[in-house]
């Protein structure tokens, strides 16, 4: 997760995303927030995270954890020290 583009190429694909996702976090959060089936969202190198993109990167982070208290189909691990 380098940028905001290769970051939301990086969601799409691991989160298994549908082809109409917009690529931007009011997408993200749509789809997220409505998912009827589970899915665990796993966050390696958060540091990382951060240090590449910054206030966007606490950005997605925090999304993740909001989306857990909205919708409970959404689990998430973050995983620290890698």
């Amino acid at each position: 997760m380098l940028d905001k583009e290769v970051s939301h190429k990086y969601l799409k694909k691991k989160l298994m995303l549908p082809d109409y996702y917009g690529e931007n976090l009011d997408a993200l959060w749509d789809i997220l927030s409505t998912l009827t089936e589970s899915i665990k969202i796993k966050v390696v190198n958060i540091d990382d995270i951060y240090k590449n993109l910054g206030p966007y990167g606490e950005e997605i982070i925090n999304l993740f954890k909001d989306v857990v208290e909205e919708n409970h189909n959404v689990n998430l691990e973050i995983i620290l020290g890698q």
